[in-house]
């Protein structure tokens, strides 16, 4: 048996359900479809199981892509006060955290009850563990095999999201979709990922595995300030996490130690004050004695400060305000927390999220290459492209 909708929704995360709701708001038969036994597990594990649902500044500067200004018309027909106002509306208690990013007081699964208590009231269907299978166009809308039988619809959905977090199910079928469709691809990267490193220096790094520093990470041209944590493989933490997005193999990042503060100056006036201080004891003052005592072991090891020329402590403050680095390579999708590149916006409407040479067919969320920083801007961009499809589909 074959079974007619009007618009079929492959994928029940954020910007799937959030399709769903805006489709089914304007009468549409619609049917969300997902092979994992539970909906939404990315809005459900993330921000520590509280969901940083948003971000209070939310614009399209934040977002990567190859076409930057695709993501303009979604983001603001539908932005992060829209949002806020659902969120307000069904009474979840919510707070900032930093740096605009909005979190649940309580639990993610608020929001996530949210999202599907409003397609149920707008008369949608949600259902979980089905496989879907081959597709094909048939005259103005597509049959779509699935392990709970076949479906005919007007309008198809790929809500699938991106290859990030494969043990919760990520995969590139959306990529299959579009290719099968003539619809062009940015190759998929993984983005929101730690680095990793060869030795020897993943030896030193390793050292300081637990460690961490407020500082700056930058990477072609682009700069994010916050924490750096050192791990038994390498760096992480958020500046880390942020500048990965747009780090390619083989370029050369540079870390700022203690970005805010002025090292030179600093030990210039050290020595004058106390010129028998140790350069370890010194950079104690600018983050963590082990990175203190790892940098000084760089540079000069145990001497003292009245034994350092002012070359030597510039050569010192260089050492820790432009670190560089050349990672070895990222820790890839086991752990990244968002694709870079995806389906390319170049093949759809920035209006409708439809592929402009496939009328019907629609991509939205992380399959789009579309990649908001951390702090969530990508659940924005899904809030966003969800609705911008829902209004036509």
């Amino acid at each position: 048996m074959t079974r007619n909708v009007d618009v079929l929704i492959l994928g029940a995360g954020a910007a799937g359900l959030m399709c769903a709701i805006e489709a089914g708001r304007r009468g549409r038969c619609v049917v969300v479809l997902d092979h994992a036994a539970k909906p939404a597990e990315k809005i459900r594990i993330s921000g520590g199981g509280r969901c940083n649902f948003t971000n209070l500044h939310a614009s399209p500067k934040q977002f990567l892509s190859v076409n930057p200004d695709f993501c303009v018309s979604a983001l603001k027909r539908f932005s992060a006060a829209d949002f806020i106002a659902r969120v307000e509306t069904r009474g979840i208690a919510y707070h900032e955290k930093e740096k605009g990013q909005l979190f649940c007081d309580g639990s993610a699964r608020e929001i996530i009850e949210m999202l599907l208590d409003d397609v149920r009231e707008a008369g949608g269907e949600v259902a979980l563990g089905v496989e879907p299978g081959a597709i094909v166009k048939a005259g103005d809308g597509f049959e779509v095999e699935t392990s709970a039988g076949g479906y005919r619809c007007a309008s198809l959905v790929i809500a699938t999201g991106g290859k990030s977090i494969p043990k919760m199910g990520a995969s590139g079928f959306a990529y299959q979709v579009a290719r099968q469709f003539g619809v062009d691809v940015v190759e998929p990267r993984a983005g929101l990922v730690p680095f990793t490193f060869h030795q020897p220096l993943l030896g030193a790094i390793a050292e300081l595995a637990g460690v961490s520093v407020e500082g700056r990470a930058t990477c072609n041209g682009t700069s994010f300030d916050g924490g750096i944590l050192f791990t038994h493989r390498g760096l992480s933490g958020p500046a880390v996490l942020q500048v990965s997005s747009f780090w390619r193999e083989g370029d050369e990042v540079v870390i700022d130690l203690a970005h805010g503060q002025d090292a030179y100056a600093m030990l210039r006036r050290e020595r004058v004050e106390r010129p028998k201080l140790t350069l370890p004891t010194a950079l104690a003052q600018l983050f963590p004695k082990r990175v203190a005592e790892q940098v000084a072991l760089r540079a000069f090891g145990e001497a003292r400060l009245a034994d350092l020329s002012d070359a030597k402590l510039t050569a010192i403050a260089r050492e820790i305000h432009q670190w560089r680095v050349a990672p070895s390579g990222t820790e890839g999708w086991r752990t990244a927390e968002v694709t870079v590149g995806g389906v390319a916006t170049t093949a759809l409407s920035s209006r409708t999220m439809m592929a402009s040479s496939v009328p019907g067919l629609y991509f939205i969320g992380e399959c789009v290459d579309v990649t908001g920083w951390l702090g969530g801007y990508n659940f924005q961009w899904a809030w966003s492209s969800g609705w911008a499809a829902g209004q036509v589909a």
